[in-house]
């Protein structure tokens, strides 16, 4: 990675709520902001520097969400559990390798 970035890595949560019985849901109803808490803890855990993660508006992914965004590569995540926030920590952000199965399928 260049030494130019600013960030290690910074991650983009989708934080849109909807009313219930919307028809495209939202992702805060389906458990963003909680993975995005753990996701925090899970970083602050491990001592990894350089990681910013923010909430973000609608990222017009509504059909696969919750979802996340991993900069400076641009990959999409959607993800529905611990198990999977830690997948994409210690394979993308530690590792630095992309973890395919909880990529949207029309990113694969």
């Amino acid at each position: 990675m260049s030494n130019d970035q600013f960030f290690k890595a910074h991650i983009f949560n989708c934080g849109n709520e909807r009313p219930a019985g919307h028809p495209l849901g939202c992702c805060v109803s389906r458990g963003s902001d909680e993975l995005k808490g753990y996701m925090k803890e899970k970083i602050g855990e491990l001592g990894i520097e350089g990681v910013r993660i923010n909430q973000a508006g609608c990222l017009g992914r509504c059909d696969t969400g919750p979802v996340m965004v991993v900069y400076p590569e641009g990959v999409w995540y959607t993800y529905n559990s611990k198990a999977d926030i830690d997948e994409i920590v210690q394979s993308h952000i530690v590792e630095g390798k992309i973890v395919d199965r909880l990529r949207p399928a029309v990113d694969r």
